[in-house]
């Protein structure tokens, strides 16, 4: 396993078009790092980096205790893993995994040792004089993965591998990644779309767009606390709420007034927004921190809405709610609730669940991972 290590990498193609700008990336020995963002923000250019296959415009680029900026990629003793796997069509299964250690000139007792122990951990013994065209999708993933294990490189680098499978399969494995990576110790920088699986592998999360560094932290804390209202946007299998209104104080305390109703500010924002008072903000909440409830039922709403339209999520409710002049909102709810559209409910927001957002963007009040 090897410190991977970009300080202030660009990448500009020919026509001035940049795809990562001032990039720094500092990934621990045996991490794993999930790199994460939308189509176009630059992920599959840092790995290929990394790789060797793309050249930085500037900046430097280490794997280990050497800067590999100048190394070829044949040097370089990473593992990369396309999307499209890149598996010899008219090769056994045992010869794709084999082919890169013959090029290299390893022993063939060596060489054998290394594919079936590869095979034996990945389950997938019986298919080593298979082709590619005969295995399904998933035995495809798990052969591209055979072939980065056997080289026992200092660094896998995964290019979106799960992509277009089922959603059981998808999960299925995911589970492998990270069994494969707790048991192997390597470090892995993993590039995904897919906000849930980033959430789901990383030990830390970094989020891109434009090809800029967003926000980088543990999954968890990236979730809960984005520093801005792209990431808040961005990461969440339903997406976060805003509102618009104004912090405000009465009764010797803060609270943020939208012109339909006031919710009480957490004393830990109040401290960070108590020089904020009558500027506009957006509230963000995402849809677990709503309840809504039959008005007859709740005390002191912040405001009331219509249900729009109910999506079942299995153990939840994802209701749509119409609020008027604003954005509708949604909220996750227990299904027994059974709401139906054109009920009108009462809305509750948990005020420990809230983050603010000034006119750019950036999160206050509130603690927030930064880019490093």
């Amino acid at each position: 396993m090897a410190r991977v290590v970009l300080e202030h990498v660009d990448k500009i193609y020919p026509g001035g078009i940049q795809a990562v700008c001032n990039l720094s990336l500092d990934v621990a020995e045996g991490e794993f790092l999930v790199v994460v963002g939308p189509s176009g923000c630059g992920k599959t250019t840092t790995l290929r980096m990394i790789a060797g296959l793309e050249t930085a415009t500037r900046g430097t680029i280490a794997i280990g205790p050497s800067r590999v900026d100048a190394t070829p990629p044949r040097d370089r003793n990473v593992a990369m893993v396309f999307q499209d796997h890149a598996l010899y069509p008219h090769m056994t299964v045992y010869r794709n995994m084999a082919f890169a250690l013959a090029l290299r000139k390893t022993p063939r007792a060596e060489i054998e040792a290394r594919v079936r122990g590869a095979a034996a951990f990945l389950k997938i013994e019986a298919l080593l004089e298979r082709r590619p065209d005969e295995l399904s999708g998933g035995q495809i993933r798990r052969v591209a993965l055979g072939k980065a294990i056997v080289r026992r490189p200092d660094c896998f680098l995964f290019d979106e591998p799960l992509s277009n499978l089922d959603a059981r399969l998808r999960i299925e494995l995911r589970d492998e990644l990270k069994r494969l990576h707790g048991e192997l110790g390597t470090t892995v920088i993993h590039v995904t779309h897919d906000q849930e699986e980033a959430l789901a592998l990383g030990d830390r999360v970094a989020v891109l767009r434009d090809g800029r560094l967003e926000q980088i932290g543990p999954p968890d804390e990236v979730y809960r606390c984005p520093a801005n209202r792209f990431v808040a946007e961005f990461l969440g299998g339903v997406p976060m709420n805003f509102i618009e209104g104004r912090v405000v104080r009465h009764a010797g305390r803060l609270w943020f007034d939208d012109g339909h109703g006031r919710l009480a500010i957490p004393a830990t924002a109040a401290r960070e927004l108590s020089g904020r008072i009558g500027s506009v903000l957006v509230l963000g909440i995402r849809p677990e921190h709503v309840s809504a409830r039959p008005i007859a039922r709740h005390e002191g709403p912040l405001l009331q809405a219509t249900v729009d339209a109910v999506e079942s999520r299995g153990e939840r409710l994802c209701v749509r709610l119409a609020t008027g002049d604003r954005e509708p909102m949604r909220a996750l709810i227990d299904p027994r609730t059974s709401p139906k559209p054109g009920d009108r409910l009462a809305i509750r927001i948990d005020p420990e669940g809230i983050r603010f957002f000034d006119s750019s963007g950036r999160a206050v009040g509130g603690v927030a991972t930064l880019p490093v």
